[in-house]
């Protein structure tokens, strides 16, 4: 039998120049169609779309952390708020199963939906407000749903009694979740532990989503996910990957977002970057779920002008960035911090990633598709006052720490090439690599570890959960949110101006205004010297040849699979 890479390699044909299987009509267009508008634009119902991808983490909602798996959980997912499937304005929420964005009659603190009429499951039965807090629920069950995201559980939870999620509850009344009020069939109220203006964003993580009581199957719900979209999932194989159909009781009069045109979803598992990327070629798929753009083996190929306007260009708004923790001598001297700082060679750092295709330099914490432009200077490095700030914080000739890393080929030549760059100012940085599977968990994302493990610099990379502000700077920055377990305040930053910043940013309602204020939060966070951030993450999406409107959802860094159909 051909292995899966010979066979599409026949597909991808032999010829030089051959960028698609004879017979195969290829779409037209320009690069970068699909980023602010429509990649080959169709209304035309029918066909099978073809995705690929690697592993999927799982099927269940509450227990997906994966972007490319929650853009195909839109096609059976819906939740109260979801996000917009209009070019170019992807990052931004719109009415899903709820009638609007929620209201708030207090900042934030309280929050109340009202869900559409004729919502149903796939098993004809109406989607009720206490549906949707009993899938919020289920992510209070960390014995049994693990994985997922858990914002609802720092949102709702009560720290005096806390709630174990409804396997364990043992209430006479089965009430659930006390900070959720479902009154009626329509109307889900939370009251949350603290005044959360993002608080839309969370209900539209699918982790948010609806689930029957009737149907869940506790761990297991992954294998058969009840639908509340306009798709239902009827097979799932770990070799013919997994395949959904229409589902018959979605009514595309409560749907302004999804135009559910495929008769059939195919999503083909477990495959290789180079793979995917051959699928594409050849044509025996329309788009890769992964969001991580195609390898780069793969980028040479991009030359052919016929390739090149399959292309979207996008930023992805991951940062990978340099943590100095405070809490790791000589790193608790903010002019040891100012050294490693101003040595930094960004244009070392984007060659060793690939170069400007897969690499954006960046000095300041704010992704490009973040709202509200900040001005980058790009510094290039300054020894001379590198070595000021080392004689400064009492260590003129330098010294010595350890730069921990995920032990990844493209990590460890970063961490390298800045090992590098440091000691060109006597500063010796012991390059070590970590298990990648356990790097952000236990870690650097544990700080008796880091303390343990002398990890002075940690390198790493961060992306938010929502395109906020917030969501990409406090659980970085706010001295609050360091914790024992999980930590993302990687650096161990807490500073009293940076967290009174922040919570002034976050009680500013104008959206211009609080840009403004989150700039101040990343100004303060700069002085301290605590991150240095290097380069955002660029990848290629490439369209499949008979994809049609094709648009990049942000969020996802895929096409959105909500509204593609197939040519």
């Amino acid at each position: 039998m051909l292995s899966v890479v010979a066979l599409l390699a026949l597909l991808a044909g032999c010829g030089s120049g051959n960028t698609g299987a004879a017979g195969v009509p290829t779409q037209g267009g320009q690069a970068d169609d699909g980023v602010d508008g429509v990649r080959a634009p169709s209304d035309t119902p029918g066909g099978t779309l073809r995705l690929v991808t690697g592993e999927i983490d799982s099927l269940d909602p509450q227990r997906s952390y994966s972007p490319g798996v929650w853009n195909l959980m839109r096609l059976y997912a819906r939740t109260l708020v979801t996000y917009s499937s209009e070019p170019g304005r992807t990052d931004e929420l719109v009415a899903d199963l709820a009638t609007d964005l929620g209201q708030t009659p207090d900042g934030g603190r309280t929050w109340t939906f009202t869900l559409k009429e004729g919502v149903r499951f796939e098993t004809g039965r109406p989607i009720t407000s206490r549906d949707v807090k009993y899938g919020i629920e289920r992510s209070f069950a960390s014995e049994v749903v693990v994985g997922g995201p858990t914002y609802v559980v720092d949102l709702l939870d009560d720290p005096a009694d806390p709630y174990a999620g409804p396997y364990q509850d043992e209430s006479a009344d089965k009430l659930g979740l006390a900070s959720i009020a479902t009154p009626d069939d329509r109307t889900i109220t939370f009251t949350l532990t603290a005044a959360a203006p993002d608080f839309p964003f969370v209900m539209a993580l699918l982790s948010s989503s609806p689930v029957p009581i009737e149907n869940d199957t506790a761990g297991n719900y992954g294998a058969d996910p009840i639908s509340s979209g306009p798709y239902l999932v009827t097979s799932v194989d770990p070799q013919t990957g997994i395949q959904l159909d229409r589902n018959p009781q979605w009514d595309p009069a409560t749907d302004e977002v999804r135009t559910a045109l495929p008769d059939q979803v195919v999503v083909r598992t477990g495959m290789t970057a180079l793979a995917r990327d051959q699928a594409l070629l050849a044509g025996s798929a329309d788009a890769d779920l992964s969001g991580m753009g195609v390898h780069q083996a793969t980028t040479s190929r991009l030359d052919d002008r016929a390739l090149a306007g399959r292309i979207d260009d996008v930023t992805t708004g991951a940062v990978r960035l340099l943590a100095l923790p405070n809490s790791v001598a000589p790193m608790d001297n903010a002019h040891c911090r100012s050294a490693v700082a101003a040595v930094v060679d960004r244009t070392g750092v984007q060659e060793a990633l690939g170069g400007p295709e897969d690499a954006v330099r960046t000095s300041m914490l704010w992704p490009r598709a973040l709202a509200g432009e900040v001005t980058d200077p790009d510094p290039r490095p300054d020894l001379a006052a590198a070595r000021a700030s080392l004689a400064a914080c009492g260590l003129p000739d330098g010294f010595s720490t350890v730069l921990a890393v995920p032990d990844a080929p493209n990590s460890v030549k970063v961490a390298t090439s800045l090992a590098a760059d440091l000691a060109e100012v006597g500063i010796q940085a012991e390059v070590r690599p970590l298990d990648p599977s356990t790097y952000y968990a236990t870690d650097v994302g544990d700080p008796d570890a880091v303390a343990a493990g002398g990890y002075g610099i940690v390198l790493a990379t961060w992306t938010a959960d929502f395109p906020t502000w917030a969501s990409f700077l406090v659980p970085l920055v706010d001295g609050r949110s360091i914790g024992a377990v999980g930590n993302t305040n990687y650096a161990r930053l807490d500073d009293p101006t940076v967290n009174g910043l922040v919570d002034a940013a976050r009680a500013v309602p104008d959206p211009v205004a609080a840009a403004d204020a989150w700039r101040q939060v990343v100004a303060a966070v700069q002085t301290t010297s605590a991150y240095v951030p290097l380069v955002e993450n660029r990848v290629q999406l490439l369209a499949g040849q008979r994809l049609r409107n094709g648009v990049v959802m942000q969020p996802y860094g895929g096409y959105d699979v909500a509204t593609a159909g197939v040519g």
